[in-house]
């Protein structure tokens, strides 16, 4: 596809927003709790890219099925509604820094993972 693309960063949406940030993205399916709107400085707040409930009660965090989780998810990445989403999230990353924000403990364990490989293989 060509073109510079801005950092794509993975954080929790209860830390601090720093300047780095750029663009702020929260991309849970649920509004995460104890956090007022206001407070999470969002750009937009992105359901549409959120791993299915199916798919993140099946999940669970659990270590051992992270690798089929990731492909689960790639999968429904396909999908409508998800792929508008993504089409927002790369203009995010072409226009400068993009971060991404969910609730989950583990960002490395998350979908936050998956979709910034999927945003900076494409």
């Amino acid at each position: 596809m060509g073109g510079q693309r801005g950092e794509i960063r993975q954080r929790r949406v209860y830390e601090e927003p720093e300047a780095a940030d750029g663009a702020r993205v929260l991309v849970d399916r649920l509004w995460p709790r104890g956090v007022a709107k206001e407070a999470a400085h969002l750009d937009e707040w992105c359901k549409d890219v959120a791993p299915s409930k199916e798919l993140r009660t099946w999940y669970g965090h659990r270590p051992e099925r992270y690798a089929e989780f990731a492909r689960r998810y790639r999968h429904e990445l396909v999908g409508s509604p998800a792929r508008a989403a993504l089409g927002r999230l790369r203009e995010y990353a072409a226009a400068g820094p993009l971060t991404l924000l969910t609730a989950t403990k583990s960002v490395e364990e998350s979908h936050l993972a998956v979709l910034a490989e999927v945003l900076e293989g494409e």
